[in-house]
């Protein structure tokens, strides 16, 4: 894959120029980690840091032993794989330019240079719909402030607004070692620790506007016999109001995604669109707990004195890192093209 930019020179490290509303959604995406903080963990810890990329190339070979994945042209350690999550969201963001004539802004808590981005009117202002990324590792303490909570709530109050939170998995967060084991053997990533917890920024955002869910685990999907295909999702069509799911009857194969736990009985407040079925092949404790499929998009519809809409799916459905399939494009299509008010 070349990363010779295919339509003008690409920019880096400048202030966001506004985008005027035309009345096409403007996206952004917010990476909730800090990148100095990840790209600069101790290799030593096996435990809550992203693969390096030796140990991408290790575990992928021969996927990434071709000259632009090199040292001398891709950064190499855990940087390096910081690097793919954004290289894996460029189809979507090219879709999704495409469909609006908006390119998708996008933003770090913490970037490469050491700036802070805090959600704030810079943000929001040129937003219509904020997909907020949850990769942060819990040790690494970050938090939504009560401005940042206060600027997204009073955000929601704007006609046309969507705000996607995509907290990613929680493996391991137990003290029984048994029980690592036993998630780990179940979703069969080398590349994840035996305790990798992502989402406090996330969390935090969550409570603060009382989003009633919870990420947990690190389920793997059930696939087609012998591929990647997943296996069609159990979709809830007739409480998809915003006809997000037309066309999609899967997302894309990861092999730990996590369950979002809904923690309130009031069906109205929250509603669950679409459970994915799991892989029982390998026993897992929400397994055994008599659970066959795992909560993997919901929607909280406009209430109160919030006309925008909250909904909730994980962030690898807009990666390409475990593929894209057409039905894949068109729940992207379907949050790019969704009513503005």
């Amino acid at each position: 894959m070349s990363r010779i930019a295919e339509e003008g020179a690409r920019t880096y490290n400048q202030i966001h120029l506004p985008r005027k509303y035309t009345g096409k959604r403007r996206v952004s995406i917010y990476w909730t980690w800090s990148y100095p903080w990840e790209s600069s963990r101790d290799v030593a810890e096996l435990d809550n840091r992203f693969s390096t990329m030796t140990e991408v190339r290790r575990v992928a070979w021969p996927q990434y032993e071709t000259p632009e994945w090199s040292a001398a042209e891709f950064l190499q350690g855990i940087a390096g794989t910081l690097e793919l999550f954004h290289v894996s969201t460029l189809d979507f963001q090219k879709l999704v330019g495409e469909i609006t004539d908006h390119p998708v802004a996008v933003f770090q808590r913490i970037d490469q240079a050491g700036f802070k981005v805090p959600i704030d009117e810079a943000i929001l202002a040129d937003t219509d719909t904020l997909m907020v990324f949850g990769l942060d590792h819990l040790v690494s303490e970050q938090e939504a402030a009560p401005e940042e909570i206060a600027a997204i709530r009073d955000w929601l109050k704007r006609e046309g607004t969507c705000l996607l939170l995509a907290p990613h998995h929680d493996v391991g967060f137990t003290t029984d070692m048994k029980q690592r084991q036993m998630e780990y053997r179940h979703h069969r990533d080398p590349l994840v620790p035996r305790q990798q917890r992502f989402g406090q920024y996330t969390r935090s955002l969550m409570k603060g506007l009382g989003v009633p869910v919870m990420n947990k685990y690190g389920l793997r999907p059930a696939t087609v016999k012998g591929t990647n295909d997943l296996m069609p999702a159990t979709a809830y069509r007739d409480l998809d109001k915003l006809g997000l799911l037309e066309g999609v009857t899967t997302f894309n194969f990861h092999p730990h995604l996590p369950h979002y736990e809904v923690t309130t009985t009031d069906t109205n407040s929250i509603r669950l669109l679409a459970r994915q079925p799991i892989n029982l092949e390998r026993p897992h404790p929400f397994v055994e707990e008599g659970n066959k499929e795992f909560n993997c998009f919901l929607w909280m519809p406009p209430a109160n004195e919030r006309p925008g809409d909250i909904v909730l799916a994980d962030s690898t459905i807009f990666t390409t890192l475990f593929g894209v399939s057409d039905s894949l494009k068109n729940f992207w299509r379907n949050l790019a093209t969704m009513r503005m008010g």
